[in-house]
């Protein structure tokens, strides 16, 4: 399908205009970590490296990343584990019931956060009996996190190719050899992607986590939601946004090269393979 040159330059201001739209709010925030105004006055009347060095000489500010990075390292990794098996029980195996696993699997990232932020909290403080800590928060991030890195790993698997799994059961290695040389390299990539998507995702999550999180513990997130409206930490704020905007933004752009550049390897095998028949 051919687009007249009057489309595409429709197509095109549309285009700029939705994406202004949507980043414009995120470029006025970077601008606001640097504005010499208090009061974030506009046009900006100068420009100081103020707010940013009082962001990182907060005690608050580093707490909150730590914890931050370190309860989406966590439930990163509880994840990885989880989804990659998940991923291989349903897609390798045939069992009553692999429809309603798959569909409960997925539930929870599609489930309103509130939502789940309420269910987990009854979880731990009715159920369990369980003091709300850090450790509830990761429990908490890896049950939705986990869904990111299940769909690239099942995806991947879907498009692998089985016979080489059985070529190596064949020749007599034993099913852990078999993932380690034959399996596991195939999965590399979208073992990455998942881990880096989740990890986004876990490390700029609110929601789930002010219903998780106990008394006294903070992430980036909630220091942000508790400092927004105080006149004096507002422009600190800014800065602190301004690092979860990077932090989210990288893990996501090699996430899609990850991705990228698998189908292109995986394509031109597909040539290779054709080539040679």
């Amino acid at each position: 399908m051919r687009l007249s040159r009057s489309a595409k330059t429709i197509l095109g201001i549309m285009t700029a205009l939705v994406l202004l739209f949507i980043y414009s709010p995120l470029l006025l925030v970077v601008v606001n970590s640097f504005n010499a105004d208090r009061t974030f006055g506009w046009p900006p009347k100068g420009f100081t490296l103020e707010w940013w060095g009082r962001a990182f000489d907060s005690e608050g500010v580093r707490e909150a990343l730590v914890n931050s990075l370190w309860v989406a390292a966590v439930s990163t990794i509880i994840s990885l584990i989880l989804g990659t098996l998940l991923a291989l029980a349903l897609q390798r195996y045939k069992f009553f019931g692999r429809d309603a696993v798959n569909l409960l699997v997925i539930l929870p990232i599609a489930l309103p956060g509130i939502v789940t932020g309420i269910a987990l909290n009854n979880m731990f403080t009715t159920i369990l009996g369980v003091s709300l800590s850090m450790w509830t928060v990761v429990i908490a991030h890896a049950t939705f996190c986990m869904v990111t890195v299940f769909n690239n790993v099942i995806a991947r698997l879907r498009r692998m190719n089985g016979q080489l799994e059985e070529a190596s059961a064949d020749l007599g290695a034993g099913v852990f050899t078999t993932f380690r040389l034959v399996t596991f390299p195939q999965l590399r990539s979208a073992l990455l992607a998942g881990g880096l998507l989740a990890f986004a995702l876990s490390f700029d999550e609110i929601i789930v986590t002010t219903f998780t999180i106990g008394a006294g513990d903070t992430t980036l997130p909630i220091w942000i939601l508790q400092n927004l409206f105080r006149p004096n930490q507002a422009p600190v704020v800014n800065v602190v946004a301004v690092v979860l905007i990077v932090v989210s933004i990288v893990p996501i752009w090699l996430a899609q090269r990850l991705s990228a550049d698998s189908v292109g390897v995986g394509a031109g095998r597909a040539r290779a393979k054709a080539a040679v028949k």
